[in-house]
């Protein structure tokens, strides 16, 4: 029985594994995802409707393939968010020993950013805690990353409510000017405020992908202007270095 149930569950992964490597949007049927994993067709067909009874496979009402179940993202999401919070502390340190100075984790919620993590390294003068307090993400490093694969559209429908009020001498005065920073930082990979969000304050930020490549935090860095600015942007690279880091930890592959 034991060695049994081993093989049924050997097959079972075997079959999403499958599904999700090799098997095409539209599903794939018994006998191509049965010679996918080696197995007979019968055993296959019958792993696949004890899959599709928990959720985990479904079956196309139009091609009837199967492919991936809703419930198999809803799982891995919610492990993305454990991994992504055990897995973000060692690589905000590393950060804060190279840059000398806090490094945060934040997540976007509705029109505003939430720092839900920050690690300061040991030096003397150090910013305020932002753990815990929501900004605008129109002016500040983190929004913009978090915003960073929005089109003008998008843009305009989220923040179509919002007063963009001036919060420094650089605060974006509209989504026209937002979108074009938005556009900035996706060239770059990162991106880079200076006095948006406060007189005298710089920011730099980066995206943290999930494994499906969609944005799922971002991890940012902001400092005095007089001590930053000069290190700004290599602050802004070495920040996209640890989110490209951290997205591997939730299963992000760059060749996607």
């Amino acid at each position: 029985m034991i060695e049994n149930t081993a093989t049924t569950l050997r097959r079972g992964l075997a079959i999403l594994l499958a599904l999700g490597d090799a098997v095409p949007a539209g599903g794939a049927g018994v006998v191509e995802i049965a010679n996918l994993v080696g197995e007979d067709k019968s055993q296959v067909s019958r792993s696949l409707k004890t899959l599709a009874g928990s959720g985990l496979v479904e079956r196309d009402p139009e091609t009837r393939g199967y492919r991936l179940g809703w419930r198999l993202f809803s799982l891995a999401a919610r492990a993305g968010d454990q991994r992504l919070l055990e897995a973000a502390p060692s690589v905000l340190s590393e950060l804060g020993d190279e840059l000398g100075e806090t490094v945060h984790l934040s997540v976007l919620q509705g029109t505003d950013v939430l720092t839900v993590l920050s690690i300061s390294p040991p030096r003397a003068l150090q910013a305020a805690s932002w753990v815990g307090q929501a900004v605008p993400a129109f002016a500040s490093s983190a929004g913009r990353a978090l915003l960073i694969d929005e089109d003008r559209d998008e843009l305009a429908r989220l923040f179509e409510a919002i007063d963009f009020r001036r919060l420094a001498p650089n605060t974006p005065a509209d989504v026209d000017e937002l979108f074009e920073r938005v556009r900035s930082a996706s060239r770059l990979g990162y991106a880079l405020v200076d006095e948006e969000l406060e007189p005298g304050l710089v920011g730099a930020a980066a995206p943290v992908r999930d494994f499906r490549g969609r944005v799922a935090a971002a991890l940012n860095v902001s400092a005095p202007r007089f001590r930053f600015v000069e290190r700004l942007d290599a602050a802004g690279r070495a920040i996209a270095g640890g989110a490209l880091r951290l997205s591997a930890e939730l299963g992000y592959r760059t060749a996607r």
